[in-house]
């Protein structure tokens, strides 16, 4: 019986097959070797081929020559003056140029075709093998054909006498073997060359082959193509800008979320920064004009947060970041820090309030209780009052309400130019919000600590068009600095437990641009600064059937 085999089989060991190899070294490197070598072949067989030809042609021209040297009038004398003979003259001068020329032969041969002379001297007196009839008719003859004595390169001319006569014809023979000798000679020193030519081409496909090696990290074209589906898809996948720039400046790649933070298009790939993102400070930051960490830029309404790192070959990568909501979170929250500030400020000043009137109560001191505590509030109402009556956007308002609020706490007086007027037909109220915040909070910060420190804020409307004041009485703006006040980034402020500062204004002049206007700051009425924002567009069409809005010097009257 045969033995029972438990377990599994053994595995079979396959022989590695030698195939075309995975590395770009080696993919390279035989491929340019297949090149060098069929050139070198091609180069080899092209020049042989002509070779031939040319040592075929110089061995009839030089039987030719031979043939007409030897064709003398003399030689056609001694022709004529008897019969052939091998001891004849004809024969005795053939066999000298023969000898002293090299040839495979010299035929002298009559009108008849018969030979006078020959390196045999049985075939003198027989015919010739091969047809005399042009050169017998008097032209020369070069050719390569096959006679008695076998292949061979000849020459053939007249014999004429002293008359011009033709009296017969010399046929002069150069052997080919001797021919092919020399074309065989001459091969080993052109394959000397073609190998010299091809070792050449084999050193430079090494080094060539060297170079790609380093610098695609001796991968395969496989590995290089998943390299490149993974980028993109990375690239194109992730929440995060990235713009890649050459030496030159140009766009090399956008990803999709560079785009849309950018305002963008795949258009963009191959131009130069400078064009596609126009000049400022988002440009200037991509470019590496500006250097740092996490630098602020401002792009349309968007906040971003760039970082750039130079490549090797002198390009470089930028991410980007979008802050906007997060510094959004962050402005809410100096806000609301502003006004817990407010509310504890004024929840103080409450119970100093309360206590007073309780003071008053408790003395039985009632009638000023009474003109305390209209007084008190007649402030607040007439603080609403001043705000609402020129100013009809309700979230605009409350704004302005809220900031007197702060301001009052702040020591600072925030008063409305009595000429302003506001209608209730904003076409982004939120937007007005955004630049009236922030220039006020400005005023506010430059005002604060300075005797009799107020902010003044003018509305004045042009058909659509929104032409909004801000000034104060702090020290003012130095002329040489007006042009950067509103940068990204710029600020004189210390910096918040949030992040970034210097960003506000730079958020008011895009506002202003976006919508075809401008903002300036120059120096106020009365010292300080004062910030002019010019928005075309920012109302609405006012409805035919509107009621007119009074003004405040006819309500006045």
């Amino acid at each position: 019986m045969n033995p029972v085999r438990t377990g599994s089989p053994r595995p079979r060991t396959r022989r590695r097959r030698f195939g075309w190899p995975r590395r770009v070294f080696s993919q390279v490197l035989l491929m340019q070797l297949a090149v060098a070598t069929g050139v070198t072949v091609l180069a080899t067989g092209f020049f042989l081929a002509p070779l031939s030809a040319q040592l075929d042609d110089q061995a009839m021209r030089r039987a030719l020559a031979i043939a007409g040297t030897t064709a003398s009038p003399r030689l056609a004398a001694d022709l004529t003056a008897g019969p052939p003979s091998a001891r004849g003259p004809v024969q005795t001068e053939a066999e000298r140029v023969r000898i002293s020329t090299g040839a495979e032969y010299v035929v002298v041969m009559d009108v008849r075709g018969v030979r006078w002379s020959h390196p045999d001297p049985v075939q003198i007196g027989r015919v010739v093998s091969t047809d005399p009839s042009e050169a017998l008719a008097g032209r020369e003859v070069m050719e390569i054909d096959s006679g008695t004595l076998g292949r061979s390169a000849r020459g053939k001319v007249p014999l004429r006498d002293a008359d011009g006569r033709t009296v017969g014809a010399v046929s002069v023979g150069i052997e080919y073997d001797s021919v092919r000798d020399r074309l065989l000679g001459a091969i080993p020193g052109l394959l000397a060359y073609a190998g010299g030519a091809l070792a050449a081409g084999a050193l430079a496909a090494y080094l060539i082959s060297r170079r790609l090696q380093r610098q695609t990290h001796d991968l395969a074209f496989s590995d290089i193509s998943a390299l490149l589906a993974e980028r993109e898809a990375m690239l194109h996948g992730i929440r995060e800008g990235v713009v890649a720039l050459d030496r030159s400046g140009s766009v090399r790649l956008v990803n999709d979320e560079a785009q849309r933070l950018l305002g963008l298009g795949p258009e963009a790939a191959g131009r130069p920064l400078d064009e596609v993102l126009g000049r400022g400070r988002t440009a200037d930051v991509l470019a590496g004009r500006v250097t740092g960490e996490d630098l602020v830029t401002v792009r349309g309404h968007r906040v971003l947060i760039a970082n750039r790192m130079p490549t090797d070959d002198g390009g470089a990568v930028a991410t980007l970041r979008d802050r906007t909501e997060l510094e959004h979170l962050g402005r809410e929250l100096d806000a609301t820090r502003g006004l817990i500030d407010a509310l504890r400020a004024q929840d103080h000043e409450h119970a100093n309030r309360m206590h007073t009137l309780l003071g008053l109560l408790e003395l039985e001191m009632h009638e000023e209780a009474v003109e305390f505590v209209t007084e008190v509030v007649g402030v607040h109402r007439a603080t609403a009052e001043q705000v609402t009556e020129k100013v009809h956007d309700p979230l605009l308002a409350a704004l302005l309400v809220g900031k007197a609020t702060v301001a009052a706490e702040r020591g600072v007086s925030l008063r409305i130019a009595p000429d302003s007027l506001l209608p209730d037909r904003l076409v982004d109220p939120r937007e007005l919000v955004t630049v009236v915040g922030n220039l006020v909070d400005n005023a506010l910060d430059a005002a604060a600590g300075i005797p009799d420190a107020r902010v003044g804020v003018s509305f004045r409307c042009e058909d659509r068009t929104v032409v909004l004041r801000v000034s104060d009485s702090g020290p003012g703006v130095p002329e040489e600095r007006r042009g950067l006040i509103f940068t990204e980034g710029w600020t004189t402020k210390a910096l918040p437990s949030h992040g970034k500062r210097g960003l506000g204004l730079a958020l008011v002049r895009r506002l202003a641009e976006r919508r075809g206007g401008a903002a300036t700051v120059a120096e106020g009425p009365g010292g300080g600064a004062e910030f002019t924002v010019v928005l075309p567009d920012a109302l609405s069409y006012a409805p035919v059937d509107a009621p007119v809005v009074p003004e405040p010097a006819e309500e006045a009257r």
